[in-house]
């Protein structure tokens, strides 16, 4: 994948399965992003093979009918203005509508599961730019859940959202996986909340994929270490049992030292 001509992302492969959650993590400029929205055809590569279902070519689909295999959340969506919270959600069931509007059968129910399952049904009838904007990526994703789609993409979605909106939106990416069957990929700047969520990370550096595998196989200190340019350890939280993560800058360093010598 490139931009202008310069590549960004070589020789990059990722798979997305069913029932999992799938984290991409890196430096930033390694590629995370481009890679995700490859995948999600918003980025043209260079050369490319996109499968799904292991048999369906995704890049020889028509932009409805892909449409309807994967969503995507990106970063940044702006504020609807005019908008309730269901015709917001409602937006993510173009791919089933005919021209002019036509009908979509089964609509209405695919738009009240996804408000339901974001927990934001009690909103439907507000005003979506009198949201905030925990509840406004709330709102986002459920139109992407309305797309009834077996992969869901999101772009830092914690990114803006206070820490409890954070917490349950990972919640929230699990709940997708574990119960409803769904693939997601996500990319997440917070290693450990890609410790705590993910089934698999993949580590990118420099346009490459470093790792790919089980949290505990690629969240080591040396690979994290090379990788970010940080001396960066990692235990386990004795609370979840969960990796976690601690990048030593020169001040902790310093607070080390004087620890060692008093």
């Amino acid at each position: 994948m490139a931009y202008e001509g310069v590549d960004v992302v070589h020789d990059a492969s990722m798979t997305l399965r069913p029932g999992e959650v799938t984290v991409l993590v890196g430096p930033n400029g390694s590629g995370k992003s481009t890679l995700l929205r490859t995948i999600a055809r918003l980025q043209q590569p260079r050369t490319a093979t996109l499968m799904l279902d292991g048999a369906v070519d995704g890049l020889a689909l028509s932009p409805r009918e892909f449409s309807r295999h994967v969503a995507l959340l990106t970063q940044g969506r702006p504020t609807p203005s005019g908008l309730t919270v269901r015709d917001v959600v409602e937006f993510g069931r173009y791919p089933y509508r005919g021209r002019w509007g036509k009908a979509d059968p089964g609509g209405k129910e695919a738009v009240d599961r996804a408000l339901a399952m974001t927990g934001v049904t009690e909103l439907a009838g507000r005003g979506a730019e009198h949201l905030s904007g925990g509840q406004l990526q709330r709102v986002w994703l459920a139109g992407c859940l309305a797309q009834q789609t077996g992969v869901l993409l999101l772009d830092e979605p914690t990114t803006y959202l206070d820490l409890r909106y954070q917490v349950e939106l990972l919640d929230l990416m699990r709940d997708l996986a574990d119960d409803h069957g769904i693939a997601v990929g996500a990319v997440l700047h917070d290693l450990d909340q890609a410790a705590a969520v993910a089934d698999r990370i993949v580590l990118l550096d420099a346009g490459r994929v470093v790792a790919d595998g089980a949290p505990e196989d690629v969240l080591t200190p040396e690979r994290l270490t090379g990788t970010y340019g940080i001396r960066i350890e990692v235990d386990t939280d004795p609370l979840t049992g969960r990796l976690r993560t601690r990048a030593i800058g020169r001040h902790h360093s310093r607070s080390e030292r004087l620890s060692t010598t008093s």
